[in-house]
């Protein structure tokens, strides 16, 4: 089960003949919105229970089995029925409380995404066939309240004007949160650094390596991630024929295997598969086209029939995004969220899906048992993680200690989905630019990015007083404006930690 970050919904419902008000907040998951102030929505609690018969501490979720009953799943969106507003469960209010709690909401709301409203721009309407050229970095970041309103299904009703047609946390653009330029002086030294070192005869990968754990310049990072995964040599002259050999060979599983999805040993794994590919970054237009799904699909369910000893497993769709997107980049200049593929060629198309199922399986090759059955190698590492955390922090470990949160519960969707789901894209293909660089980046170092992520929100874990306020922040942390600063020192903390513990790991051991 996974849940990302939520906003309220205000339902106000006067009656002609009474007029009595009605007031319900209903948690919506999957919008990946900015969370509100948790303050907020413990006083309406307490307000309610004041007019309710039935206490509503008598309700509160005191196990996970009692939260997770209580909640919904982030990847459901959209598959239930239209709620029944007329059902008991929307308790009554008198006037008062009603009134006094849609405005703190709204208010709390507004101010909430003052920020982003600042870095509104005003654009044109983008044709149906256009070609992406580069834009400012205001352009990158914002759409005004017209686009929205033509294209952006998932909303019908805008309670608030200047809503991005994309919400900031699926822009792809690798800036800073900040809306700093992307290219400054010291980036051009960068770039040209890495284009002599990918120029040479024989790339030095360890240099390589060396340059890319601050991050890797868009322009450079499609190749530098080729060579990082192992997918490429370091001679260039033998890049070419390995690249069309690979390809030739990725496109001839196809034509062996991919008809094999229908017969039946192998329909439970495409239909889950089928399930998943639309769950995946469903607020992002570029992964919701039918081309990219149909690509998504194949990579999958190849990777799975050649991979027996774990065959396909939720989660596993989400790594195929990063390479997707950054070898995309290479046929588009910018705004890559919003491309449409099929101005690309069949040939364009084919160098991305077998770039992307042979980098991808090259991480998976490091992480396969966290895959296999029982998920052993995740059962380790969150383990590890609160070892970890244990000799690090041990005021936030008592916390959840003392309101029975087990890391299970929250960390184990950080390791099956390498934070993917916890951060914006953009911060995931910046956080692998480094795990490439680590040597097991995806299988060890991830564990001390994992403990610096934790820590990050020791203030706010250590606010909440309660099991189910503690694990609705922990799956609902608030990244949306994350941006390259913030997964900077995010990897530093996590390399001080490693340096700390990695070669001594009895020193977080009890």
């Amino acid at each position: 089960m996974s849940f990302t970050p939520f906003f309220l919904y205000i339902t106000l419902h006067a009656s002609l003949n009474s007029r009595n008000y009605f007031c319900h907040i209903q948690p919506v998951y999957g919008a990946q919105h900015p969370p509100l102030d948790p303050r907020l929505t413990k006083n309406f609690i307490k307000e309610r229970s004041k007019v309710n018969t039935v206490p509503l501490k008598n309700k509160k979720a005191s196990s996970f089995h009692e939260f997770a009953r209580n909640t919904s799943d982030a990847w459901d969106i959209g598959d239930d029925e239209e709620e029944d507003f007329s059902s008991p469960s929307f308790q009554t209010l008198n006037s008062k409380v009603a009134l006094a709690t849609a405005a703190q909401v709204l208010e709390n709301h507004s101010k909430l995404r003052v920020k982003p409203e600042r870095s509104q721009s005003t654009t044109s309407d983008v044709p149906a066939n256009y070609k992406v050229i580069k834009s400012s970095s205001d352009a990158q970041l914002s759409r005004n309240s017209s686009d929205t309103c033509l294209r952006n299904p998932l909303h019908k009703q805008q309670s608030l004007p200047l809503r991005p047609i994309i919400p900031l946390v699926a822009r792809i653009s690798d800036q800073n949160a900040s809306g700093a330029p992307p290219m400054t002086v010291r980036e051009k030294t960068r770039l040209e650094k890495f284009r002599q070192l990918l120029s040479s005869q024989n790339t030095d990968l360890d240099e390589l390596r060396k340059c890319s754990w601050p991050g890797v310049p868009r322009e450079v990072r499609p190749i530098t991630w080729r060579l990082l995964s192992g997918y490429l040599p370091a001679n260039t002259e033998r890049r070419k024929l390995t690249l069309q050999r690979k390809r030739e060979e990725y496109f001839g599983f196809i034509e062996q295997y991919y008809d094999s999805r229908n017969e039946e040993h192998h329909q439970d794994t495409y239909r889950q598969i089928h399930i998943d590919i639309p769950r995946t970054n469903p607020l992002i237009p570029l992964f919701q086209q039918p081309l990219v799904q149909e690509i998504f699909e194949r990579i999958l369910f190849i990777w799975a029939i050649r991979h027996p000893a774990s065959g396909y497993v939720q989660g596993i769709n989400d790594l195929v995004t990063p390479f997707f997107v950054v070898f995309l980049s290479e046929y588009v200049e910018e705004d890559v969220e919003n491309f449409d593929v099929t101005n690309l060629s069949q040939d364009m198309l084919r160098s991305i899906e077998a770039d992307s199922f042979w980098c991808m399986s090259k991480l998976l090759d490091g992480i396969q048992d966290n895959y296999t059955f029982a998920q052993p190698g995740i059962q380790k590492k969150v383990k590890a993680l609160e070892e970890l955390v244990s000799r690090i922090d041990e005021q936030v470990h008592s916390h959840f200690r003392r309101y029975e949160v087990e890391y299970l519960q929250f960390a184990f969707r950080w390791m099956n989905n390498l934070l993917m789901r916890e951060l914006p894209l953009r911060c995931t293909i910046r956080l692998w630019d480094t795990y490439q660089s680590e040597p097991e980046g995806f299988s060890h170092f991830h564990l001390y990015v994992c403990a610096a992520f934790l820590i990050k929100w020791r203030k706010e874990i250590l606010d909440e007083e309660d099991f189910q306020g503690l694990l609705m922040l922990l799956q609902n942390l608030p990244t949306i404006h994350w941006g390259n600063e913030e997964i900077g020192l995010l990897l530093a903390e996590a390399y001080r930690l490693k340096y700390m513990f990695a070669d001594a790991p009895n020193h977080y051991r009890r």
